[in-house]
């Protein structure tokens, strides 16, 4: 007979940690993700506008898909502080021109620059801060050509024409922006919604909502992208993500406008457009913007 051997607790105990799994005890010693700042430069969508319930005159509001950034950078493994220097009105020209921004069009806790332009406050900011920046967003152009959808004659022309200045000024602006951050920052470049599909509701809007569809695809969006993209930065769709690019023959229903088409649907989902004339995107549109900036990100 095999004589028996008592087992000592301590003992046990012992040898399970030397045979748990070694990914259990590395996530115990992770090292916590190092802070970094994150710049955001552009316009009411970077300062997170939102209008009054009624339509009126709103305000900006940490529901801007920079704060949301924030958050949503945090599930991908990124601690960032924001620094938000996005100023309300905001057109490719003023990011380069225009001296300050007024209060109320900068957003909540955002770092005023009266003395200084918004891309020469960015760029003090990189410089100070060489290696302690990990991202940098830019929306504009929109407010370049919002004009545009006044006559249906003549807005394909006028966005040709003002898609002119957005490329040449962009350019400038993104090639500025990764001289003043260096290589290795990832510099993001985002679009907008296409809220005139909302058009089409109104008597008379349907030649707009599709005029505005192919200027977003075949003029806006590609002048945006390629001035991001050539300073190894990246572009995403909004217009994409919001569902514009799809069929206007496919319908769903969306009270209080009965049958409308999916991607206008999307469009009164996401933003106050349809609902009070506003161009803004409601949270969860800025939501979608902040998911896709994220997206850019390795996850680590």
């Amino acid at each position: 007979m095999i004589p028996s051997r008592r087992i000592v607790p301590g003992l046990v105990a012992a040898l399970a940690l030397l045979i748990a799994p070694t990914s259990a005890l590395a996530a115990t010693k992770a090292p916590k993700p190092v802070a970094q700042y994150y710049v955001s430069l552009g316009d009411s969508y970077a300062s997170g506008y939102q209008p009054a319930p009624s339509g009126g005159l709103g305000s900006n509001s940490r529901a801007g898909f920079a704060y949301q950034t924030v958050t949503a950078a945090a599930k991908r493994g990124y601690r960032y502080k924001l620094v938000n220097l996005g100023c309300g009105g905001a057109t490719t020209t003023s990011i380069l021109k225009q001296v300050g921004c007024p209060k109320a069009a900068l957003g909540p806790g955002a770092p005023a620059y009266p003395k200084l332009t918004q891309i020469a406050a960015a760029e003090r900011f990189l410089k100070q801060n060489r290696g302690k920046v990990g991202l940098v967003t830019v929306s504009i152009g929109g407010n370049d050509v919002t004009a545009c959808v006044r006559d249906p004659a003549t807005a394909v022309t006028c966005v040709a024409n003002a898609v002119g200045t957005i490329k040449r000024n962009v350019t400038t602006l993104a090639k500025r922006l990764r001289a003043a951050a260096g290589p290795k920052v990832r510099i993001v470049g985002i679009t907008y919604p296409d809220v005139i599909l909302g058009l089409s509701l109104k008597p008379g809007g349907q030649t707009l909502a599709t005029l505005s569809v192919t200027a977003f695809r075949a003029i806006i969006n590609p002048a945006l992208s390629s001035a991001y993209t050539a300073v190894g930065g990246k572009f995403v769709d909004v217009t994409a993500a919001t569902g514009a690019y799809g069929p206007l023959t496919q319908t769903t229903t969306l009270a209080p406008y009965g049958t409308i088409p999916v991607p206008v649907a999307r469009v009164c989902d996401l933003t106050w457009f349809c609902a009070v004339g506003d161009i803004h995107a409601r949270r969860a549109g800025y939501a979608l913007i902040a998911d896709l900036v994220a997206g850019t990100l390795p996850r680590r």
